[in-house]
């Protein structure tokens, strides 16, 4: 999780805001408050001079952008299957557009870095000290990840979650040519804004952690953290997804903290299971008469087994599933509802593949992420 979030996406009519996270003064804990803020963002207060030399190069970049080819993935996954979305209005789609992903960071401007200039070192707690050059990534053997990223501060049925299939360079092969200390239980990721966030050794554990360079069949968009960000499924992205990467630091926890640890975030951040209705969106007025109930739902590194809805006081009903990408990605879930007029309780909830019932006790997003049933009212008439 980070601080501005440039583009928001939307259930009902989209809004295009700004959104700057504050420090409490007293707790120092961040808080989001909307602003509208002009064109000409004071870039030069807020960022460094070293950072400056990144900006205002947008159009020189997106050139350079669109000229890259990337490479194959060495095994390539299979086309996605048919998409229930398709068939159910405002149904999540099985893969989040690149132009409708959420956009959480604390880039005032967003970095525009020519790939030509870009390098990403791995140091700190290392026998050998890496560096390559954005060639040098393109030139190393590629893999294409299903994963569904989600920021820590999206609450119960909240928009900060999506699905993309990246290309990249497996993480735990260039970890491991860096040769480690035993002592580095950290991998700190610093960006080219000068955010750092980190998370265990311990989690490259063979899952398919990636510096990713594509999104869903392009060249990672700019604002997405084009050159190379991080991706590491089933974490939340404020330890584990830096853009605009620059480096990896090998590490310890006990000498250095992320940026959003020194504000009272939990230090280790695995997502938790969820399941959200997408539609009907909340307080909707619809007429009575055939139409689904239908959402998303994950259950990182588990895979989920079962979702089930709830009507008013009615029995648990258990939902139709989309199609299963794998054990990090939410799956789609529907059920066909013939409501009769009047006010209607629905709520959600998920069961993960190793019999887990997702919880009903409420949280907020602090420290390490929110929790409980999404549950909207909504009227047939």
């Amino acid at each position: 999780m980070r601080g501005i979030i440039l583009e928001r996406p939307k259930f009902k009519p989209a809004v295009t805001l700004l959104s700057m996270t504050l420090e409490n003064p007293k707790t120092g804990i961040s808080r989001r408050n909307l602003f509208k803020i002009g064109g000409g963002v004071v870039a030069a207060t807020v960022l460094g001079s070293g950072t400056y030399k990144y900006l205002h190069r947008g159009a020189s970049v997106q050139l350079d952008r669109l000229g890259i080819t990337l490479p194959k993935a060495l095994n390539p996954l299979p086309a996605p299957p048919a998409d229930p979305a398709l068939e159910i209005e405002k149904l999540s789609t099985l893969f989040t557009p690149n132009d409708k992903f959420f956009i959480i960071d604390n880039a005032v401007v967003v970095p525009q870095i020519n790939p030509s200039d870009w390098e990403l070192t791995i140091d700190g707690m290392v026998k050998n000290k890496i560096k390559l050059s954005y060639d040098d990534l393109l030139a190393r053997p590629m893999i294409e990840v299903d994963d569904t990223i989600a920021c820590v501060s999206n609450w119960v049925g909240g928009p900060y979650v999506g699905t993309a299939r990246w290309l990249g360079v497996r993480l735990d092969d260039l970890i491991n040519e860096a040769e480690p200390s035993r002592d580095a239980d950290q991998i700190l990721s610093h960006s080219v804004d000068k955010f750092t966030a980190g998370f265990p050794t311990a989690t490259l554990d063979g899952r398919d952690a990636i510096i990713a360079v594509g999104m869903n069949g392009e060249v990672l968009p700019v604002k997405n953290g084009f050159p190379a960000r991080l991706i590491v499924p089933g974490l939340y992205g404020y330890v584990s997804a830096t853009k605009w990467l620059s480096r990896l630091e090998l590490t310890r926890f006990d000498l250095k903290e992320g940026y959003w640890i020194t504000k009272g975030w939990a230090k280790f951040a695995p997502i938790k299971m969820q399941s959200r209705i997408d539609t009907p969106y909340v307080e909707e007025t619809f007429a009575a008469g055939k139409r689904a109930i239908a959402g998303v739902a994950w259950a990182h590194n588990v895979g989920i087994e079962r979702v089930e809805v709830k009507i008013d006081w009615d029995q648990w009903r258990v939902a139709n599933l989309g199609p299963e990408l794998n054990n990090t990605t939410w799956r789609q879930w529907w059920l066909d509802w013939d409501p009769e007029p009047g006010k209607h309780k629905l709520q959600v909830r998920a069961i993960n593949k190793k019999g887990d019932i997702q919880t009903s006790v409420k949280k907020d997003v602090l420290p390490n992420g929110a929790q409980g049933w999404h549950t909207i009212t909504v009227f047939a008439e």
